[in-house]
């Protein structure tokens, strides 16, 4: 992002971009708040945004950084309900503790590169970085331009640096016991095809859950879907067609995207939820409750994320948070109309 584009996006030229952010005269305050607003969305930041701070009275910053892929974290990232949900949270946040927040998104071909260019550019006070797809190395190298950092949506634990992640393999482990608990043996799993932490810790949990009741998983009832893709999805329902009956009673699905998508696939199909196959999710974003029926799933408390990563930061720019830790936060199941006892 540079100077040019911002002055592109606000219809205004490069000199009155320049203005905007020296705090100088020579273009309307509309102009000027129009420019500023435009700056603080794209998280764009230069070195000359230092005075309008001075002039402005803005807050002291944090940056909130997301690396986009074709993956799991899209282009659009901040339109798919859990991180929509999540980063509310996070503004809400900054907001009453009196932070200006900025977002930055960088790609992940290029991620070395973009975030040499977002932290020298204007240092923030801290970064919230997504870790969802993100390796140590990456981490590191965040950690290395800003060392108030803090990493939510993975763990590392053998990396010494802050990080808030949902517990996972307890989550996956309730919905594998509820589904136990309803009667079901014949229990299916729904993964992502890409792969990350939180997808593997679930798995670990799942697993764990039938494993204690001497249940096992056959090969044939484990199933792989896109995680971002809420309409049904062919190979899954070629799948399901192939099994001629032999399906399973139940399905957990890595995320509630996955569960919302196998509702569509099993209703075209022809497979009733939950008369013919019970389905469970995970994350309980606000859709759990407009599907059809209404969405058994374990829900996370991404509020708690949002205030123990925003307090862990804003501390950290205080100075008085010297101590690095990790931070699992508890699930619970959420009962809803998907799932029927046997």
């Amino acid at each position: 992002m540079r100077m040019s584009d911002i002055a592109k996006m606000a219809n205004v030229s490069i000199a009155a971009v320049s203005l905007a952010l020296s705090g100088k005269p020579g273009i309307s305050e509309e102009t000027r708040a129009k420019i500023l607003t435009i700056v603080k969305e794209t998280g764009y930041l230069p070195r000359a945004m230092v005075k309008a701070e001075q002039v402005y009275g803005l807050a002291p910053t944090l940056r909130f950084v997301a690396c986009t892929d074709s993956g799991i974290v899209s282009n659009h990232y901040n339109q798919q309900p859990f991180f929509m949900e999540l980063i509310r949270h996070i503004e809400e946040q900054c907001r009453a503790g009196g932070y200006s927040l900025f977002f930055s998104s960088v790609p992940y071909d290029r991620f070395e590169e973009a975030i040499e260019e977002l932290e020298s550019g204007h240092k923030s006070n801290g970064i919230l970085l997504l870790g969802t797809n993100l390796s140590r190395k990456q981490i590191e190298l965040v950690e290395s331009m800003q060392p108030n950092l803090v990493v939510i949506d993975t763990c590392l634990e053998t990396m010494d640096a802050n990080f808030i992640v949902m517990n996972n393999r307890m989550g996956a482990y309730q919905a594998g016991s509820y589904l136990l608990e309803l009667g079901h043996r014949k229990i299916g799993y729904v993964q992502s095809n890409a792969r990350m932490y939180n997808f593997d810790s679930r798995k670990q949990g799942f697993l764990q859950a039938l494993s204690e009741a001497g249940v096992l998983l056959p090969g044939k009832h484990l199933f792989t879907v896109s995680p971002t893709v809420v309409t049904s999805q062919e190979e899954l329902k070629n799948r399901l067609l192939c099994l001629k009956g032999d399906w399973p009673t139940a399905l957990f699905c890595e995320c509630d995207y996955m569960a919302i998508s196998a509702m569509k696939t099993l209703y075209e199909a022809g497979l009733r939820v939950p008369d013919d196959i019970s389905v469970v999710g995970f994350d309980n974003i606000q859709e759990a409750m407009i599907v059809t029926p209404e969405l058994t799933t374990v829900h996370v408390e991404k509020l708690k994320i949002a205030e123990l990563a925003v307090a862990k930061l804003m501390a950290g720019t205080e100075g008085t948070e010297l101590v690095k830790s990790k931070i699992w936060l508890d699930t619970r199941l959420v009962i809803r109309n998907s799932c029927r006892k046997l």
